[in-house]
This record gives C-alpha cells, structure tokens and sequence, in this order.
C-alpha cells in the first residue's frame, strides 16, 4: 500500500486561508459577510465570456463595487463587454476608459482603478499579473496563471511581491471559496476520513467550442479568438480546464505531485495543436497516487469530479464523506452560493478589512502541476516537479502584433516511424 499522507500535514500552508474563506462564507448572506468602505474600482482585462463573466461577479459580491475600465486586444469584444455592462450591470464606461491593443493592459493598470481582473488567455497571465502588482493594485486573476514553467515562476515571485506590498490576490480556482468544498476540507483535515492514500481527478466532457478562420485574420488573431485549442495560449485542456480538480487534491492533501507519467491523443479536435484527451498518473512524495484524466470529445462517459480515499473512509471533496463501507456518514446541508461571485465576496471582504489574503503560490503550484502531466504525455516519458520547475521552457511568441505566427504541431510521444503492418 501506498505511504499515507498524515491529515495534520494538510493544514500546513492552506488551512489559513481556508479557513478565512470558510467563516466569510458561513451561513450568511453575501451582503452581510463583506464589510462596509470605499467604493472599490475595478478594470477588466479580457473582455470575452469569462472575462465579462468575471466582470458580473464582482458586482454582484458586495455592495460599492463598479467596473470603471475595460482592455482588450480587441475593439469588438471590449464593446460587447461594454454594452452588456451599461444593459445589464447599470455601469457606464467612459470611452476614454476603454483601451485596445497588446499594450491595452498598461494602459487600463495606469489609471485610478482600485483591483485589476484578469482574464485575457493564461499565455498572457504572468506579465499581466506582474504589472498589476508592479502598480499596487489588488488582483483578481483566472485559472491557469501560466502555459509553461517560465510563467509559474514569474508568478511565484509576483505572488511574493504582492505579500510583501500587503495587497490581496485572488485566484479563479473558486472551489475554494465554495462553502460545500470548505466544509468538507475541514472535516477531512480533521481526521474524517483517516490519512489519505489514493486520490482521483476527473474533467471529461463534450468538444469545447472552437473558431473557424475569417479569411482577414492574420495567425494571431485567428489563434486569441480560438485560444482555447492552441498550447502556447491556453496551456492545453488539461492546464486550462482540469487544472480546477487537480487543484483541489493539492488543496485537500497540502502538497502536490512529484513525478508524473502520462499519456494522451488527438483524434476529434478540428482547429489548435491539442490533445483531445490526458491521463496521467501522479505520484507525491510520500508515494500516494493520484489518477487523473480528461477529455473533451462529444459522445463519451462523462465525469467532473475529485474523490480521495483514506484509512477509514473517502470523499467526494465536494458534499459527501463516505465510510469503509461506502456508506454515507455525512453530508453537506449548507448554504451553496454561487461560487463565481464567492471568491470575489471573499476579495472584497480581504480589501476592505485590511487583512489581505493571497492565493498566488497555491493556484501556480496547481498550474505547474497540470503542465507537468501535459509535458509527460507530450513527451510519454516520466517527468519529475523538479525537472519541470526549473525548465526554461517558454510557449509562444516574444512579441505580440496582428501578424503571422508559426504554426504549432501535435506532439507525438516516444521515438521512430510509425509503419503499418500486414497480418500474415
């Protein structure tokens, strides 16, 4: 049997703020959890669906809250964003508050703005995030904060520098700041389940959503619009997407992954250089495994899911603790508000009661360990945390402009030709 992962271990390094999190979210309206002060000024970057996304859920986390600026690389998404936020959210931007184009970002962190959020595709995430904390603005920023090793410690050392500067940084891993996924966190860290010795992590779902090329679109352009198919800019599925279930066994287990050894395919993906599907094998450094797998293909079994197993019983991580037996011992009967908004209730409540919380570290560790499971299955050779942290590897262009940018490939795995073969 694997070494066990002893539950006191857990705590360290997470348990506070959970903890913080955990009694914002107790039981009470948002209203109440968040205290009263300033108005609080946020400007988005990246303004397409999950940006606007994330653009509502801050107005909706507390009161004295308004979305004052907007930056895109594109005039089209930002209107849109703009229009939907006067229509549907009361807020009016002024025009000489919008900004457009690569250097839009600089321009939106210069002005008077309060939090900056963030959500432009991860490729971008680390000199975003860099540049907010450079000009003392507290941070909101989506999963994943990077595509490659040279960003997750960029990100590390900005999350230091944003400590250092007592400034507030909250990261789009929302599970976290969910009262069913806190409650259970706690009784798990208190023995509930004994010590952990096996841990699972799905995301497999139908194709995602993809762009065709526009005749006019230049490379980069056709690859921002589609970003969620190309590596260099979202990291691939499984740091864009899974990175939220692997994040939470992190999280339950206070640690991370090791070693990986992963494998994975393309077969149904019709734009980008991606996989359609991951699994990978995990190992921490007590020797506990971690399955992970997913995929996006339509017609297949699906599963969004986390489940870790212990000496005495197991958990779904999200609202059920199980016995030896899988019997039912406990289950979450709590108030669930929306997660989306929660994590920005959690940041405003942060900002206002001068006692910053800081998830930088925790969601690039989780980052780093999705792209450990990609570089493996990309490459089909044992990859070690160590050997990717300290990699130089860097995805993507060095200059950003509306022009060509080379083609990416599908990896393929192992060495020599691949021959067909006769029965004979």
């Amino acid at each position: 049997m694997a070494n066990k992962v002893s539950r006191r271990g857990f705590i360290q390094g997470s348990i506070a703020g959970a903890t913080v999190a955990h009694a914002l979210r107790r039981a009470r309206p948002v209203a109440a959890s968040v205290p009263e002060g300033p108005t609080l000024k946020a400007g988005l970057v990246g303004c397409g669906g999950r940006g606007s996304g994330a653009a509502f859920n801050f107005l909706e986390s507390s009161k004295d809250v308004k979305i004052v600026a907007l930056a895109d690389v594109f005039r089209d998404r930002l209107d849109r964003a703009r229009d939907s936020l006067q229509k549907k959210g009361g807020q009016e931007i002024s025009s000489d508050r919008c900004y457009v184009g690569f250097d839009a970002y600089q321009k939106l962190i210069a002005s008077d703005v309060d939090v900056v959020l963030l959500a432009t595709p991860p490729h971008f995430r680390p000199a975003h995030f860099a540049a907010a904390v450079e000009a003392r603005k507290h941070v909101f920023m989506e999963k994943p904060v990077a595509v490659d090793p040279v960003g997750v410690r960029s990100v590390i050392a900005t999350g230091e520098k944003a400590k250092s500067l007592s400034l507030s940084v909250v990261a789009g891993t929302q599970r976290r700041h969910q009262a069913n996924y806190l409650e259970t966190y706690r009784r798990v860290a208190d023995g509930a389940i004994g010590e952990i010795v096996a841990a699972r992590a799905y995301w497999n779902q139908d194709q995602l959503w993809f762009r065709e090329r526009d005749p006019k679109w230049s490379d980069m352009e056709w690859m921002i619009r589609d970003w969620v198919n190309w590596s260099w800019l979202s990291g691939d599925h499984i740091v864009e997407q899974h990175v939220h279930n692997l994040d939470v066994i992190n999280w339950f287990t206070g640690s991370h992954p090791v070693k990986a050894v992963g494998m994975g395919g393309r077969m149904r993906r019709v734009t980008g250089d991606q996989y359609d599907f991951f699994s990978i094998d995990y190992t921490f450094s007590n020797g506990v495994h971690e399955l992970s797998m997913c995929r996006q293909i339509n017609g297949c079994a699906n599963s969004v899911s986390e489940y870790i197993v212990g000496t005495r019983g197991s958990t779904n991580c999200a609202d059920r603790i199980f016995d030896a037996k899988g019997n039912v011992v406990w289950a979450y009967e709590g108030p669930r508000a929306l997660p989306y908004v929660a994590e920005h209730t959690d940041l405003v409540a942060a900002i206002r009661s001068g006692q910053p919380i800081n998830e930088a570290r925790n969601v690039a560790e989780s980052t780093l360990s999705a792209i450990l499971g990609r570089i493996s299955a990309y490459t089909g050779r044992e990859t070690s945390w160590d050997e990717v942290m300290n990699s130089d590897l860097r995805l993507g262009p060095t200059e950003y402009a509306l022009g060509p940018v080379p083609a990416g490939t599908v990896p393929v795995p192992g060495v020599g030709e691949r021959k067909a073969t006769t029965a004979g």
